[in-house]
């Protein structure tokens, strides 16, 4: 079944073509097509080497410990974030790795430790099926956490022969603590709308339904 990026990618396509046709300018649309196909493979492969280089920079912090300093880090801070998750949970350290890794840039590696923390979360979510606050915020930190280490567009900046490409690291570092800044906010203040909380009468797994509102 197609994803929701997958009919707009469509969509634009077919809108692309519809358009060219119409006009006259199929010829126009044939070309931008091939000269964009070449374009993102003269991207990738000159990403090879700069990933190459920021991802095993990378694995070395990764072995150094690096990512568990962080993580032993901001366990205090997460205790605040998380106040529905035990201390001594398994779900905590694992959400704590996920998000060390990402300011970090280790994509490959935070994507098993983010559904590893998931994972655990629904160990102690009392409502199968239906996101805990506890899943929403770090679901929400994770798709907005902070990038110390911005390699992917350090990357296709290099790529395309920029003269300074680690000119974005102070704009990446600011504009993803904002972003993680209102993303945990927002989450926080929606749990509080009774819009967002489960019906009445909606009673845990394996529980007989109370009537109170959750």
């Amino acid at each position: 079944m197609f994803g929701m990026l997958n009919w707009i990618w469509l969509a634009l396509v077919v809108v692309a073509v519809v358009v060219g046709a119409v006009n006259g300018r199929m010829e126009a649309v044939t070309k931008a097509a091939f000269d964009g196909a070449r374009t993102s493979v003269d991207i990738a492969l000159g990403l090879v080497g700069a990933m190459a280089l920021w991802l095993g920079i990378m694995k070395i912090a990764e072995r150094a410990g690096l990512v568990e300093l962080l993580a032993r880090a901001i366990r205090p801070l997460a205790r605040r974030l998380f106040p529905d998750v035990p201390a001594d949970h398994p779900a905590l350290g694992a959400m704590m790795l996920n998000l060390a890794a990402n300011w970090l840039g280790l994509g490959n590696a935070a994507t098993p430790l983010g559904l590893k923390a998931m994972a655990e979360l629904d160990t102690i979510n009392p409502h199968k099926g239906t996101a805990s606050n506890a899943m929403v915020t770090f679901l929400a930190l994770n798709t907005s956490c902070i990038t110390l280490v911005p390699a992917t567009i350090i990357g296709v900046r290099v790529s395309l022969g920029s003269a300074n490409p680690t000119d974005i690291v102070a704009p990446t570092v600011l504009a993803s603590a904002c972003a993680t800044v209102v993303a945990a906010t927002t989450a926080r203040l929606l749990e509080r709308l009774p819009v967002f909380r489960l019906p009445t009468g909606v009673a845990p797994e394996g529980q007989a339904a109370s009537g109170e509102s959750l």
